[in-house]
């Protein structure tokens, strides 16, 4: 699966409404495992750790706040070993157009926080 296909197009609107689906139910984190098992029941097979995972979830961040006003969806998914989101998710955080302050531990609570109150209004 590459960038810019259709089926990474039809892919990154399926991980789209399953983040969105979560943060208006609270903000409660999944696994990138559980995310990868969501995509393989609607018929898109995406590693956990390898592949177009990482994209799909900056991406999806980057869609849904191209400006980074919005709560970053990727802050939900997490490792199983940790309960925590991976590198990536702090390093996106930090970086135009999210700026995110903060240490990793506030950050990501902050932004969690957010979610929720963000996607219960919606």
């Amino acid at each position: 699966m590459k960038r810019n296909t259709l089926e990474y197009e039809q892919a990154l609107g399926a991980v789209l409404h399953i983040l969105q689906t979560r943060a208006s139910a609270g903000a409660e984190p999944l696994t990138y495992g559980g995310l990868s098992a969501e995509l393989a029941l609607q018929g898109h097979h995406v590693p956990a750790h390898r592949g177009p995972m990482t994209y799909l979830l900056e991406d999806v961040s980057l869609r849904e706040s191209p400006d980074g006003s919005v709560p970053m969806l990727s802050a939900l998914v997490v490792l199983q070993a940790t309960g925590w989101p991976s590198g990536g998710f702090f390093q996106l955080a930090r970086r135009e157009p999210f700026t995110r302050p903060g240490d990793d531990t506030e950050l990501w609570a902050r932004e969690l926080a957010h979610l929720a109150k963000h996607y219960s209004t919606r």
